[in-house]
């Protein structure tokens, strides 16, 4: 049997929780305090995944880059290949909040959107 212990990210309780594995299935979880803990637990011993944050540049913009992120979590190990998806990416102003920037990054299928407006810098 393998235990992992982990912090629960579900609420803002963060209970530490135990994840005890068995033939390569979770048999048991304890420690958390509500049930989002139960199923955090299990998801991120089986398939975790994250949000990522980042920046992308934006030409003719009263600003140089808007803040973005994944749409959707994404497998945790595709993290640094979404990172250098948005690497060279420019993207035009404006720029409003939800605005798909790149709607497929890095074969995950799921969108990078914007979580700021950037107007033009003309205005």
């Amino acid at each position: 049997m393998e235990t992992k212990n982990l912090t629960c990210i579900g609420c803002p309780l963060g209970c530490s929780v135990t994840v005890e594995i068995e033939d390569g299935q979770v048999s048991r979880v304890t420690g958390n305090t509500c049930p989002r803990g139960d199923a955090y637990a299990r998801k991120e011993v089986t398939n975790p995944t994250r949000i990522v944050t980042s920046t992308v540049r934006v030409s003719g913009g009263k600003d140089l880059m808007v803040s973005c992120k994944t749409k959707e979590d994404i497998p945790k190990d595709k993290i640094f290949a979404v990172t250098k998806a948005l690497e060279g990416l420019c993207v035009p102003a404006p720029v409003h909040i939800g605005d798909v920037l790149l709607p497929d990054v890095a074969g995950t299928g799921v969108a990078i959107v914007a979580t700021k407006n950037v107007e033009s810098a003309e205005k």
